[in-house]
């Protein structure tokens, strides 16, 4: 019998095919998240949370898995991680596309880890079980009698996450936008689903939402004048537009890019649109909070990067000056008001907004070792931060198990629970950037470009090693209070996590220790991932 010959297929079918499977990643992320959603509906409550944490965890490790066979499929002679277009050039798979997702898959199995501590509760001990009851209610009251579990948390996170991995790999502006709102929109639910605190977490969501709104409008906005400028909303278009030099409405072009901006800076919380960072770390539930603080920036510095060095670098003449004087702000108000508080978390939000400015530094360097040196930077930041939230979430006042979040209250942790408190004090010297830790290499990384620069780059960096200074006096600070003062009192104490919280704490911290003693793997990664595909 003769074998029958099947008919080849198409080239433009193939090649549809591959730039189709390398979107793998972000399928798998919301494909577990609708999942999520069927949990929700089907699934008996006694049996639902443990469900759900392990259909988070499993899709979160099958997508990153893809990452990885998407990155090694990709990988081409001496480009490093290439390169591939899908939905028509909207969504875009290069080097720092993989690298970045893989970074937001890897801090968010972290943060669900996190957020998945019971603490031998029904539900997770981070979350109110029933978020649309009063706080101090009767009916919060039942629902705590009756067993429920605010499980619906983790298909959000996996909504938000995969909003993150497209709005980092997104090709277009209009497609950015959608990312951007699909990962904000869970966000501002899960702020507000602090188990305790209840108003003050409902205060933060609201906040968050509303200036998260008129970033997003600024945003949209902007789009409309880049449109108007280039014809087109994709940021190749863009930069075509740019270099020819031939559109007739040159004037919407620096407008447009600083609409733009105006919705890429909220998001990392720089300075002057920092104003909901503080209020929305310090309501949010803990673990949201170190996630939040760790992957949103992340995501949202990748699109940075897409849209400055795809974009609109050859108009930056025009427009890094103004990005320029909000990093230094940045920088400037995020260390020295870090100062003045008193309470921990806001004492890291204010940690982070600084950060943001140094990172911005990198950005602004317009070199690929600025590109590489800001992915180091963000994948280091988020180990630490995951890990430091992690830690503020278990410190706790054993009157009413309420977070021992002021500062007074960490007064001789040090002596009753050295462990805990020498890993805090560990990663509060890498949040100051001290050497043998990743904090320092981050910071080497982002500021070495910048200074070859020159010019504004290396006013940028005078005043970030200043601002640094600052900072290692606010976290020496708390070192001091945790081992040279006395405890006021037998009040505060540290809460036994389970497993999962106590793998996430040690592998931030481990990680940290390893990046600043041998960063050289990570780092050769990063640069290999930081050409960018127009």
């Amino acid at each position: 019998m003769s074998a029958i010959a099947l008919p080849e297929l198409p080239a433009q079918f193939v090649a549809a095919t591959l730039n189709y499977g390398a979107l793998l990643p972000l399928l798998i992320v919301f494909g577990f998240a609708l999942i999520g959603v069927l949990v929700e509906a089907f699934v008996p409550k006694e049996t639902r949370y443990a469900v759900q944490v392990a259909i988070t965890l499993i899709g979160l490790i099958g997508a990153f898995l893809a990452v990885v066979l998407v990155a090694v499929n990709n990988q081409t002679s001496t480009a490093g991680l290439a390169s591939g277009t899908g939905v028509k050039g909207s969504v875009v798979i290069d080097g720092p596309a993989l690298f970045l997702q893989g970074a937001v898959l890897v801090l968010s199995f972290m943060g669900v880890l996190t957020m998945a501590e019971r603490l031998g509760g029904v539900g997770s001990d981070a979350f109110t079980p029933m978020g649309a009851a009063t706080p101090g209610s009767g009916q919060e009251a039942l629902a705590v009698r009756a067993g429920l579990a605010t499980s619906e948390v983790f298909p959000l996170a996996l909504f938000s996450i995969g909003g993150m991995m497209l709005f980092l790999a997104a090709g277009d502006l209009i497609t950015m936008f959608v990312a951007l709102e699909v990962l904000s929109l869970p966000l501002y639910i899960l702020v507000g689903l602090a188990r305790r605190r209840r108003l003050l977490s409902q205060e933060a969501s609201l906040k968050y939402f509303l200036l998260g709104s008129f970033s997003s409008a600024f945003f949209l906005f902007g789009t409309a004048l880049l449109f108007g400028y280039s014809g087109s909303v994709y940021l190749s278009d863009i930069a075509d537009a740019i270099t020819n030099g031939q559109s007739m409405m040159n004037g919407l072009l620096v407008p447009g890019v600083l609409l733009v901006a105006v919705g890429l800076l909220f998001k990392i919380g720089a300075v002057p649109f920092h104003a909901w960072v503080p209020d929305a770390y310090e309501g949010a539930p803990t673990p949201v909070t170190g996630w939040m603080a760790a992957a949103t920036k992340l995501a949202a510095f990748g699109a940075i990067l897409r849209v400055v060095y795809v974009g609109i670098a050859g108009d930056r003449w025009d427009w890094a000056p103004a990005v320029t004087v909000v990093a230094i702000l940045t920088m400037i108000v995020g260390s020295v008001l870090s100062v003045t508080q008193t309470d921990i978390k806001r004492m890291l939000a204010y940690s982070s907004i600084a950060h943001a400015g140094f990172i911005l530094v990198g950005v602004l360097a317009f070199d690929r070792g600025g590109v590489s040196g800001v992915m180091f930077y963000l994948v280091c930041y988020g180990l630490m931060t995951i890990a430091a939230f992690g830690i503020v979430g278990l410190v706790r006042d054993q009157g009413n198990q309420s977070e021992a979040t002021r500062l007074t209250q960490w007064a001789g942790l040090g002596r009753r629970h050295p462990l805990t408190a020498a890993i805090f004090a560990f990663l509060l010297l890498a949040f100051a950037g001290i050497p043998l830790t990743s904090g320092f290499t981050a910071k080497f990384a982002v500021f070495e470009p910048a200074l070859r620069s020159g010019g504004a780059g290396t006013v940028m960096v005078i005043v970030g090693l200043l601002c640094s200074a600052i900072t290692v006096f606010v976290y020496v600070r708390v070192i001091v209070l945790m081992y040279f003062n006395d405890p006021q009192g037998d009040t505060v104490g540290v809460v036994t996590p389970s497993a999962l919280t106590q793998l996430a704490i040690g592998a931030g911290a481990l990680l940290t220790l390893v990046l600043g003693v041998a960063p050289s793997s990570l780092l050769l990664l990063a640069d290999n991932a930081s050409q960018f595909l127009r």
